[in-house]
């Protein structure tokens, strides 16, 4: 029987990488591998012929969070709980945006994004990158002059993608003191390049998680949320920008008898599965992670070296 290990986030003080730890020996959920999905399809190809493609899924961890290397700043922040990037962070966002634009066998065609301040300026930079039309070797960020088409790419911020809301991700002392988590979208979708903005895309999730959601329904919701937005975009490789317990989530969701240990800033987690169509009907398989260990800054490990 296979066993499901998930990751959550044991400390936020380590200001490079979000270390992993074990806590459920039993499965979280069911096994997303067995079963194919039969996804309807509105304005696809209605060719009675099978066409066979693949579908990829890229999820990436945020970049580095201001909190983590001014510890003060909480003290005078408005909202101490969603911190934003500093520099460094920027500057590491759109470096990975330029890697997954020059590595990646196959074109990002949307991002969906947590709606925390650090993901989506995170995104922000990505997306930038991904849609840079004239090329500066040079360009440490997407303020060094970079233009972009945006027709490339087109975003929305996703609920579903969001920091577990619980005291093991975010501190009591830190949270809202009524424990409401507040964003302001228009604000938060006027950070994003203009132009790749998705306004007609509906989130899966129309409501944050209330406070004090468990472990266990946060990597629930998350495999749910990685699952449902690839079934509603079947024709589109996706990246999803959210935070560690997400990245973690993605591997150890998806790979058998997995445990992820450690997930750096931007690090990012590689899915892929077919993709049939038939008379305007899209059949999914099952996700297989690409990912090696350490190699894009996800570590983990089998369960049996545990």
């Amino acid at each position: 029987m296979r066993t499901l290990r998930s990751c959550f986030i044991a400390s936020l003080q380590n200001p490079i990488s979000v270390p992993i730890k074990t806590r459920h020996k039993k499965p979280l959920i069911s096994n997303p591998r067995r079963n194919l999905t039969l996804i309807k399809a509105t304005a696809m190809d209605d060719s009675s012929e099978t066409k066979t493609s693949y579908q990829n899924v890229v999820v990436m961890r945020h970049g580095d969070r201001l909190d983590n290397f001014d510890p003060t700043w909480v003290k005078t922040a408005d909202r101490p709980w969603d911190p934003p990037l500093v520099q460094n962070g920027l500057s590491r966002a759109f470096l990975a945006g330029r890697t997954l634009r020059t590595l990646l066998p196959f074109p990002i065609h949307r991002v969906f994004v947590s709606p925390f301040l650090r993901c989506v300026e995170t995104a922000s930079e990505v997306v930038a990158a991904l849609c840079t039309a004239d090329d500066i070797p040079n360009a440490k960020s997407s303020a060094d002059g970079v233009s972009i088409d945006p027709s490339k790419v087109k975003v929305s911020i996703e609920n579903g993608l969001c920091e577990m809301l619980n005291k093991v991700a975010i501190r009591p002392d830190v949270a809202p003191k009524d424990k409401v988590f507040r964003f302001d979208l228009p604000q938060l979708e006027a950070l994003l390049p203009n132009g790749t903005l998705d306004h007609t895309f509906e989130q899966i999730y129309k409501e944050l998680p209330k406070w004090e959601e468990t472990v266990t329904s946060t990597r629930t919701r998350y495999e749910h949320t990685i699952k449902t937005l690839a079934d509603k975009c079947p024709s589109e490789n996706l990246l999803l920008v959210t935070h560690g317990e997400g990245v973690g989530v993605s591997v150890s969701g998806f790979l058998e008898d997995t445990t992820v240990i450690e997930v750096d800033y931007c690090a990012y987690s590689e899915l892929r599965r077919p993709i049939s169509c038939k008379n305007g009907s899209f059949t999914a398989g099952n996700f297989e992670v690409l990912t090696k260990n350490g190699q894009t800054g996800v570590t983990f490990i089998s369960n049996k070296q545990l």
